[in-house]
């Protein structure tokens, strides 16, 4: 089966072939962000509607904004205004400015870690192995919240999205946070919580762990009950 995505990678998996994640103690980790380490979908969500009413158009419930997250705040914007009439360049320029603005001035307002992350942060931390976080938000946004959250003094290396660079599913920004923490791809793991970090990691042949209470909208049939965990307190990451 071939798997494409709008940035023009092409992936060649099938069901005989899994991707294989095992590997021994990782030397590094990275983590995506929105939906691995905290759940932020309140605030984007707020923020949405916000930007909808704005607008004079309906709102989106909670789910429907979750399934548009991943790919950026420009698709988030973007696919919600799909969903409630379309758009043309100029009102998308202006949905997407008042989006960030809202967004900005809320960005820890209802968004939390989820439970159990500072503990296995800390866990992580005590080891000795240097830790990143890879994520298709903007990186001054992923910094703010990271600071105002208290968990930035775990990180080495806080990579967000910037315009004109490259987005996950493309590899580009997750090896050059592993090559930032010193390690070579296949000994570091990515955890994340996407199809798109799945196949960033793929694309990069680096190691990956799946959580799966985040906003996963597709199965992931690929991989095996050791490549995701459900709780942060049970993670098994070091378990490998």
């Amino acid at each position: 089966m071939t798997i494409s995505f709008n940035v023009g990678l092409r992936i060649c998996r099938t069901k005989s072939e899994p991707y294989s994640t095992l590997m021994e103690r990782p030397k590094a980790i990275i983590f995506d962000l929105d939906g691995t380490l905290i759940h932020s979908a309140p605030d984007l969500h707020a923020a949405i509607n916000a930007m909808l009413s704005s607008l004079g158009r309906h709102k989106l419930d909670l789910f429907t904004v979750i399934s548009f997250i991943g790919n950026g705040v420009e698709k988030l914007v973007e696919r919600s205004l799909n969903a409630t009439g379309g758009y043309k360049p100029p009102l998308k320029r202006t949905a997407l400015d008042f989006f960030l603005t809202f967004y900005s001035q809320n960005i820890t307002t209802l968004t939390r870690p989820y439970s159990g992350v500072r503990s296995a942060l800390q866990t992580f931390h005590d080891a000795g192995i240097p830790l990143g976080i890879c994520t298709n938000k903007p990186t001054e946004a992923a910094q703010e919240i990271c600071d105002k959250l208290k968990l930035s003094r775990f990180f080495k290396v806080i990579s967000g999205a910037e315009s004109g660079k490259l987005k996950k599913p493309d590899p580009t920004p997750l090896l050059d946070c592993i090559k930032d923490l010193g390690v070579l791809p296949p000994q570091a793991l990515y955890v994340g919580d996407s199809e798109i970090d799945y196949f960033t990691a793929r694309n990069g042949a680096v190691p990956f762990k799946l959580f799966s209470k985040g906003y996963l909208n597709v199965p992931m049939t690929d991989l095996t009950e050791v490549d995701y965990f459900d709780n942060w307190t049970d993670h098994g990451v070091l378990k490998n």
